[in-house]
């Protein structure tokens, strides 16, 4: 029996129908699972199908047989899952995977999982019940992972057999199950890996997948400590070439077993920001992946910090790793002490800060001493601003020490990483193309960092009809926000659209699942509020923006970055007279005149539409004239409060004082504006639209989207 065989055996399961499945003679079998922590056990999610709508009403109707005993179990999350539990499924969608829970199996064994994308191409084994002899019995098997994409591993040299799908496929170098099997394609084995487990995080629920690796990483840790002689650390130290430098298997087992006893993150976007920044110091570059991870875990960050690109050839090879894992870890230290001051255990910060300063010794001269300060605040019993953290100091002896802030840390340039506090990671970038094809609207969701690196995350270059907008862009944005907020930072929404969709409700949008119903959730749950309610959601223009700014533009910008700002009517008979069918218009050559001739400061206000008719023309000309902010209602059909709203306007604008503190107070005027008993103050906001369009704002005059040619 091999390494791998002798390992994964006791964690490898049968899945079957409870009682008569039991029977390994019997005709009750339905596929293969594996445990991946204490009382967690992985599936594929066809294979937990096969016992029909008990199964999809969360019922105690999957059973499991493994060398430790049997029990039944119940399926907690699943994807894709049926809308209804009768629902028969001809066809299982990626990732199909299944998690389930079976209480009575808290002593199993369990599997490693890798933390990271699998690696290409890579020897792989496979593992999973079947009856292809003829008897039921452990099928292993020895083959290839080829290729893969996001969502699937194409495996040669062996096929899945019958009953194997849901089983583990193994990386034979690093020792970690990278994939579920899922069946057989054309020519190839087909598996998902197990990175695929994130999908299942936005689900209802999704969050039990914090306790799950928390309890895998504090299983694997206790059972290395307790020196046994199969368990999954010691057999790839056994694989691992011995002198070889890096991250070694024991290390990466003590730091995810002490990374699991702090407070998760709250999402990519968190954990993202701190590997960025770690990469930016140990590449001396910044450096930044052209594919967009979806790390939901401490311990996947650190997994996307092994192998660097060693960009300066100063390091030699694997020698970035370990430089970039422990100062990766010092930064999870010190941002949870920053920011989870009320839920993180100060015994587990210790505990982490102290292995870290520890192995810190190992690390190149430069980032040890890096290590060493980020550090000393929690080692010290203080935090970022010397206060107590604790009442008694961290180390329980009453001593505070001396807090570091970045004014006292006094150290060479070389050897600084920069702490931005108070943004979030990235900006999402919503852009819509103009219209091709009958009314098909090209779009794409963007990264932007700092207000300058622009980063792709997705998009259709084919479009969508209009009222398809909405319900398309809702899964990507909320993605991409997930990876563009930082803790308690959230990111901004920009959408850079054609001027007929100026009037798009954005800041409205619900980010609900595909396929379900906004009434099930609640508006006031903040994954689910309008985005304008939690967040800063402004418009900027398409067609300017694909052209070198002009100068009018720049000049009209800095006065509104300066302040302080007013009111001017972007229609100027509407603030008077309102905008009804028998108002006088202002021609257009006046309102040119006018708008270019406003002071400086000035921002348009229009308490109608903008997208159509005379609030369209009046927007082109304000945008012509150069303004780079205006304030406009979408909602504006009642035309006899115009006075009034551009009058409320324009202290709204007086208040703020410039671009800075108008892009800093929409979000609360949004919030206001619903809130009943604000309506007196706040109501006139109902529905009001910001353009807030800077001229030096990526992406910069870059090349229009736009459906791609027919063919001929």
């Amino acid at each position: 029996m091999s390494a791998f065989q002798r390992i994964v055996r006791p964690s490898l399961a049968r899945i079957v129908e409870p009682g008569e499945g039991y029977d390994q003679h019997g005709d009750h079998y339905w596929g293969s699972g594996f445990f991946i922590a204490p009382e967690w056990l992985l599936t594929c999610a066809h294979v937990v199908g096969k016992g029909g709508a008990a199964v999809w009403r969360s019922e105690q109707a999957v059973g499991v047989v493994w060398q430790g005993g049997t029990a039944t179990g119940k399926v907690v999350l699943a994807k894709p899952r049926p809308s209804v539990p009768d629902e028969n499924r001809s066809r299982w969608e990626l990732p199909d995977i299944a998690l389930v829970h079976v209480p009575d199996a808290r002593e199993a064994p369990c599997v490693w999982l890798s933390e990271r994308p699998p690696s290409i191409p890579a020897e792989i084994s496979l593992h999973g019940w079947s009856r292809e002899t003829g008897d039921l019995g452990v099928r292993d098997g020895l083959g290839q992972a080829q290729a893969h994409d996001t969502r699937t591993l194409l495996l040669t040299g062996v096929l899945p057999v019958a009953g194997v799908s849901g089983g583990p496929v193994v990386d034979r170098e690093s020792g970690a199950v990278i994939a579920v099997v899922k069946g057989v394609g054309r020519r190839e084995g087909v598996a998902v890996p197990v990175t695929a487990l994130r999908e299942l995080y936005d689900l209802p629920g999704g969050d039990v997948l914090h306790t799950v690796l928390r309890e895998h990483d504090r299983h694997h840790l206790r059972r290395y400590r307790d020196g046994g002689s199969d368990d999954w650390t010691r057999t790839q130290l056994e694989l691992r070439t011995r002198g070889m430098p890096g991250l070694t298997p024991d290390l990466r087992v003590h730091l995810y077993g002490l990374l699991a006893e702090l407070p998760p993150p709250s999402g990519p976007g968190e954990v993202l920001d701190l590997v960025d920044k770690v990469k930016s110091r140990v590449l001396a570059d910044d450096y930044r992946s052209p594919i967009e991870p979806d790390p939901r875990t401490w311990r996947e960050g650190a997994g996307l910090l092994h192998d660097l690109p060693d960009i300066q050839g100063k390091a030699k090879p694997r020698e970035l790793d370990l430089d970039a894992v422990l100062l990766y870890a010092a930064k999870v230290a010190r941002h949870t002490a920053l920011t989870r001051r009320d839920t993180a255990a100060p015994d587990a910060l210790r505990d982490l800060a102290d292995w870290v300063t520890y192995r810190s010794e190992m690390a190149r001269a430069p980032i040890a001493e890096e290590i060493g300060r980020a550090l000393a605040p929690i080692l010290t019993g203080t935090d970022l601003t010397g206060t107590d953290l604790t009442g008694t100091g961290l180390n329980g002896t009453g001593l505070t020490g001396t807090g570091l802030t970045g004014t006292d840390v006094q150290s060479p340039p070389a050897i600084t990483v920069r702490e931005s506090r108070g943004q979030a990671r990235a900006d999402v970038l919503v852009e819509v193309g103009d219209p091709d094809y009958g009314g098909r609207y090209p779009w794409s969701v963007k990264l932007l960092f700092d207000g300058r690196d622009v980063s792709p995350f997705d998009g259709d270059d084919s479009g969508v009809p209009r009222s398809l907008l909405r319900k398309t862009l809702r899964a990507p944005l909320a993605d991409a926000l997930r990876h563009g907020d930082s803790g308690e930072n959230l990111a901004a929404v920009e959408a850079l659209l054609p001027r007929q969709l100026f009037d798009e409700p954005l800041d409205a949008w619900r980010l609900i699942p595909d396929g379900a119903d906004e009434d099930d959730y609640d508006e006031w749950d903040p994954p689910y509020m309008p985005l304008g309610r939690r967040r800063v959601v402004v418009i900027r223009d398409r067609r300017r923006n694909g052209r070198d700014a002009i100068p009018e533009w720049r000049r009209l910008w800095n006065a509104a970055a300066d302040g302080p700002l007013a009111a001017v009517p972007l229609r100027d008979e509407a603030a008077v007279s309102g905008h009804g069918p028998s108002v006088r218009r202002e021609s257009k050559p006046a309102a040119f005149g006018r708008l270019m001739g406003a002071e400086r400061g000035s921002v348009p206000v229009y308490c109608g539409h903008v997208e159509h008719g005379d609030g369209f023309a009046a927007m082109s000309t304000a945008l012509a004239a150069g303004h780079p902010l205006a304030l406009w209602r979408r909602n504006g059909q009642n035309h006899d409060d115009c006075q009034e709203f551009h009058h409320r306007a324009g202290r709204f604008l007086a208040k703020v004082g410039s671009a800075a503190g108008l892009r800093d107070r929409i979000q609360e005027l949004r919030v206001h504006a619903s809130t009943p008993e604000l309506a007196a103050d706040s109501g006139w906001a109902a529905g009001v639209a910001f353009l807030f369009d800077p001229p030096d704002r990526p992406p910069y005059g870059t090349e229009a989207i736009s459906p791609p040619p027919m063919e001929s």
